[in-house]
């Protein structure tokens, strides 16, 4: 396991739906890609409510959401395998929950899922740090998450919205690729992570 510095967390539970959606709302509020997808701050709480509670729902389910126990950051993560669907807000969520973001929400997920790729990875969908909080607490999710995705020798993929995530993305063994750019909105910044089958140093798989 991460040394003993590291900030204490679990694994979220379904009954845990509703707190881990209010802390990526909380996070994500001024975000730039959010603010492009939703302009207005009262519509942008109003939307990202409803969709981010189907994502985390799906995610607790089938995926790993691990929360630190002061719930001051989360990282939501999936794994995908061949022949299984790799999950994406459908359409009919967007026409339920998104409104106006709808269009832009489409072009958002296309731009992610065209760089997914399409061998074995685990997908880290959500990485988010309460406003009140450094950055500290997620790099130690992180490397909770590493120390069992290195047993199986699979690589990490993500898709960060600012350069600080990006930034300590960086920090923890991920490379960087070429900016995406959405229609006349921000930059998404994607990286990957090599697979390990070995445990780094300090670090034991389970």
């Amino acid at each position: 396991m991460s040394n003993t510095l590291a900030a204490p967390s679990r694994r979220a539970r379904p009954a845990d739906v509703a707190a881990v959606t209010a802390l990526l709302v909380t996070a994500l509020e001024h975000d730039p890609v959010a603010e492009w997808l939703l302009p207005d701050p009262q519509e942008r709480l109003q939307v990202l409510h409803p969709l981010l509670a189907v994502d985390v729902d799906h995610a607790i389910e089938t995926g790993r959401v691990e929360v630190a126990l002061d719930w001051s950051a989360v990282a939501v993560w999936r794994a995908h395998a061949p022949n299984t669907d790799r999950w994406m807000l459908r359409d009919h969520h967007l026409t339920t929950f998104a409104g106006r973001a709808a269009s832009r929400l489409a072009e958002l997920n296309a731009a992610v899922h065209n760089y997914r790729s399409a061998a074995p990875h685990h997908w880290l969908s959500w990485l988010a740090v309460h406003p009140n909080y450094g950055w500290r607490t997620a790099g130690d999710l992180l490397d909770r998450h590493h120390d069992l995705v290195d047993g199986t020798g699979l690589p990490t993929y993500a898709v960060t919205t600012t350069e600080a995530a990006r930034d300590l993305l960086s920090a923890h063994g991920y490379r960087a690729d070429l900016p995406l750019h959405l229609p006349s909105g921000p930059r998404l910044w994607p990286l990957s992570r090599a697979g390990c089958t070995s445990p780094r140093p300090g670090h034991a798989t389970r």
